[in-house]
């Protein structure tokens, strides 16, 4: 089989969501991430899916990958990394409440939300976001679509214009790669050290 003319289709399409991404919401979004690390802030990250799946690869590349042989580390915690947690509180509870329970008594007005959801709908997201903005915790918005629901409620955003999943899934993975890198120069210079990136040989 002949795949080429998809392959360049679907590129194609995630070449022209790249260059219609606001890079003045991503930079906003980039500062206010910036901010809760300076602050000691701890930034709760979620999702569902493949967006769980970049929630927790994100906690990898801040809390490890922009903080290396640095002594301030980021704080980010991810509400899908605890499976028996969601799993008990989807049985006894509901599965909408997995993440707005992990929130209560622990979300912070000082803290940060990173709420990752493709459609902006997602029933358990919209319920964290609106339990953060209610105690008066800002929020970053990882959509794609339209953005639904908690891009309306977001204070910042990490916007995909694109009626595509897979596409979003993949920007919404490479605004964690190109964050990660930019905040790993930018806090290795702030500190006196060269980023250099080490990989096992």
């Amino acid at each position: 089989m002949d795949f080429i003319k998809g392959i360049n289709e679907y590129y194609d399409r995630e070449k022209a969501a790249i260059d219609a991404l606001d890079r003045d919401e991503l930079n906003a979004a980039m500062n206010a991430l910036l901010e809760a690390y300076e602050r000691g802030a701890t930034v709760y990250v979620f999702g569902n899916g493949g967006s769980s799946a970049t929630a927790s690869h994100m906690v990898c590349d801040f809390n490890k990958g922009t903080c290396f042989e640095l002594e301030k580390k980021f704080k980010f915690v991810c509400l899908n990394d605890n499976v028996p947690l969601m799993m008990a509180i989807s049985n006894d509870y509901s599965f909408e409440n997995i993440f707005e329970y992990q929130l209560k008594d622990r979300l912070t007005k000082d803290d940060l939300i990173l709420a990752i959801s493709g459609s902006g709908n997602s029933h358990n997201v919209v319920k964290a976001v609106e339990y953060a903005k209610k105690i008066g915790t800002k929020v970053i918005a990882m959509t794609g679509y339209s953005g639904g629901k908690i891009r309306k409620m977001a204070d910042y955003f990490l916007h995909v214009p694109v009626e595509d999943m897979q596409i979003t899934e993949d920007l919404h993975m490479g605004f964690d790669h190109m964050i990660m890198q930019i905040f790993w120069k930018y806090l290795a210079a702030k500190n006196g050290k060269e980023a250099i990136y080490k990989i096992n040989q």
